[in-house]
């Protein structure tokens, strides 16, 4: 700065301001130095220019800044607004707090079952079962006239098809054999009238299946099973993770629908879509795979979306639904 002082002024007439003015500081002497730097400063102006010009080609160009009233605002590159708040500022909004639970039965449940009895009748109900009766004894009817199988004798029939699901027996007739037997199955009832009833049972209106039919595949069952689903959504609260997974329950029924799926033990059945909590393996909703009318139209995609959106509709939306390959569930949003 001295340098650039000694291009303006003689030393002499430095001298000379400085015996004017004793003190220094003195807004007079404030005053020349003050001018004196800012000529200065006009005359470097093009170097500084330059080096200005240099630093902007290398530096990032700096950050946009928006005023919004008092509090300071920043918004970046993609247009995102950065407001800085206070801490402990309340929130415009309520935070969403994690679904940490795990299943359990619903309140409804807990009231109701207390014993393994009532736990059956939670999901399949007495309504349900003289639903069962009216219908099979209709259609029991139409070869003998005066057939009839009251509640108990439903009860005990399905008992002994649940109890044939548990112990494993080569063919029907060994489940009342004397080697290979239960005999619980065998005191229960007997082999002639279980497959009497097998014979006859029947779950809807036979003078009108052929009219539901048109419109429903699975009219057969349809009134029936969309109870026992809807028994299965209230009466228990999943936890945080859910499984969608299709499920073939085997059979040899000729239907419309009947599926094959060569990568099952065994090869035909129904394909069933099931919803399960993760850790209790409870059905949270289940509904069979009807088939596609307009398969063509629909993509694979689409369909697992649809899939997957009817079986986790009644859950609750914190939940997480798990699908059965990395595709599935990337489709599934």
């Amino acid at each position: 700065m001295a340098r650039r002082l000694q291009k303006m002024f003689r030393a002499e007439e430095v001298l000379d301001l400085i015996l004017e003015n004793p003190n220094p500081l003195d807004s007079e002497g404030e005053d020349i130095a003050a001018e004196a730097i800012d000529e200065d400063d006009l005359d470097a102006q093009p170097d500084s220019d330059s080096e200005l010009s240099s630093d902007e080609e290398t530096l990032p160009p700096p950050k946009k800044r928006a005023c919004s009233g008092n509090e300071p605002t920043e918004t970046a590159k993609d247009g995102t607004v950065w407001r800085q708040e206070q801490v402990g500022t309340p929130l415009h909004f309520t935070p969403i707090e994690p679904y940490a639970k795990d299943g359990e039965p619903s309140a409804k449940a807990s009231r109701s079952i207390r014993s393994r009895l009532q736990s059956f009748l939670c999901f399949i109900t007495l309504e349900m079962l003289c639903t069962i009766q009216q219908w099979t004894t209709q259609h029991a009817r139409q070869e003998q006239q005066y057939w009839f199988m009251d509640l108990p004798e439903l009860m005990a029939f399905i008992s002994v098809i649940i109890l044939r699901g548990v112990t494993k027996v080569p063919s029907l007739c060994d489940s009342w054999s004397a080697n290979l037997g239960n005999p619980t199955i065998i005191s229960t009832m007997a082999r002639k009238r279980f497959q009497d009833i097998m014979q006859h049972l029947r779950f809807d209106d036979m003078f009108t299946r052929r009219e539901r039919a048109e419109t429903d595949r699975f009219a057969a069952i349809s009134d029936l099973w969309e109870s026992f689903a809807a028994n299965c959504i209230s009466s228990y609260i999943p936890g945080r993770h859910i499984t969608v997974d299709e499920q073939l329950f085997p059979t040899k029924t000729r239907c419309c629908f009947l599926q094959y799926i060569a990568t099952k033990p065994d090869k035909f059945g129904i394909k069933f879509w099931v919803a399960c909590d993760l850790k209790s393996k409870y059905i949270c909703n289940v509904f069979p795979y009807l088939g596609i009318k307009n398969s063509a139209s629909m993509r694979c995609v689409d369909c697992y979306k649809y899939t997957c959106g009817k079986c986790t509709k009644p859950m609750p939306w914190q939940c997480q639904m798990c699908a059965d390959s990395a595709d599935n569930a990337q489709s599934e949003g």
